[in-house]
């Protein structure tokens, strides 16, 4: 599963150098800068909260740049085992933190300024698939602007194959009218997110670089048959 075993949940204080970038492509209004949420800068397990509204996390790690942005209680981040976190996974876009998890059925982030254009963010999801859905109204409220699928992601695989949830998948899509929040829905613990990006339904790779369109071809097919694989590395 996605889950840290939980006598790391308050130990792997581990920091990152912040890489959320805010990218201002043109002088415009506020549709026009592509902002990425990386998750660096946060500890293993740590609850997100407000972060990335200039406040801290649940932790203490930040403050956070102050992008206005918020997450529910239940979003986690987890950092790779691979850098001496408690996460099954490789191949994410910038090292070494994604957004996960534990409760409910989904991640919800709200965005209280809004957001247009396009939306867009890498996963993994080994063992069962998820959704994502844009929305409005915070919370989760108001019209869905759009939803997309999140069929099964391949095991694994390079670059990082110590990590059975790798690699994570570029997905994207845009979209017209003010977008206010997103619920990330799937299995707690079965799946994961990282380079969340405003503004562009292609996202951006953690260093500044939006990738070509074409880098969007999602791998759908996946290893359903690992159903005994979990987001987590075993403390033995």
């Amino acid at each position: 599963m996605l889950r840290p075993s939980r006598a790391q949940i308050v130990r792997n204080w581990i920091r990152k150098p912040l890489v959320a970038i805010a990218l201002c492509i043109s002088a415009g209004p506020a549709d026009a800068v592509v902002i990425v949420l990386d998750f660096e800068g946060l500890a293993d397990f740590e609850p997100v909260q407000s972060f990335y509204s200039g406040g801290l996390g649940g932790f203490g790690s930040g403050p956070g740049p102050n992008f206005g942005i918020g997450f529910s209680a239940n979003s986690l981040a987890l950092i790779d085992g691979d850098a001496g976190g408690s996460g099954n996974f490789g191949g994410e876009p910038s090292p070494d933190t994604v957004l996960f998890f534990l409760g409910g059925t989904a991640a919800t982030m709200n965005v209280a300024a809004g957001f247009t254009t396009g939306f867009s963010f890498f996963y993994t999801a080994i063992n069962n698939p998820g959704s994502v859905s844009v929305y409005s109204g915070l919370n989760a409220t108001g019209a869905i602007l759009a939803t997309l699928p999140l069929p099964l992601t391949p095991t694994g695989g390079a670059p990082d194959p110590t990590g059975q949830f790798s690699p994570l998948l570029p997905i994207g899509v845009a979209f017209a009218g003010i977008a206010m929040s997103v619920d990330f829905a799937g299995v707690v613990d079965q799946i994961g997110f990282d380079n969340i990006t405003f503004g562009s339904a292609t996202p951006g790779n953690g260093n500044g670089v939006i990738p070509e369109p074409a880098t969007l071809t999602l791998l759908g097919i996946g290893l359903a048959g690992i159903g005994l694989t979990r987001l987590r590395r075993r403390k033995r």
